[in-house]
């Protein structure tokens, strides 16, 4: 059994300035998943710089509201929505909310430095 408390994985800033807890990521831990798995934070108005990943990437809102951005395209999303985004998809997101925009970030296969773009 594995389990993983949020409160004993370190914070820090992503390249694309959201705050992040990884949770699973099967480079790192003895897991047989193809996934990684992390916990993510934007502030108040804030929004993460324009990146893209080689690989999949779906985000699972948790609590509050925003703006995301992939390519061309933008949407309002909200607590308990699910956004596929596709691979080297330009990808960004606002929190238009009062409160930290928390959602899960899924990466497929797992998130490795090498595969993301600042842009």
């Amino acid at each position: 059994m594995f389990i993983r408390k949020i409160v004993k994985c370190p914070s820090f800033t992503a390249g694309d300035n959201t705050l992040l807890r990884e949770l699973f990521n099967p480079l790192k831990d003895s897991l047989k998943v193809r996934y990684s798995l992390a916990h993510a934070a934007v502030k108040p108005g804030e929004i993460t710089c324009r990146h893209k990943l080689k690989t999949s990437e779906v985000y699972y809102i948790l609590r509050g509201k925003g703006t995301v951005y992939i390519d061309k395209e933008n949407a309002e999303v909200e607590e308990g929505d699910a956004i596929y985004i596709p691979p080297e998809s330009k990808q960004r997101i606002k929190n238009t909310g009062k409160e930290n925009l928390v959602f899960l970030a899924i990466v497929d296969p797992a998130w490795r430095l090498e595969d993301e773009e600042i842009l």
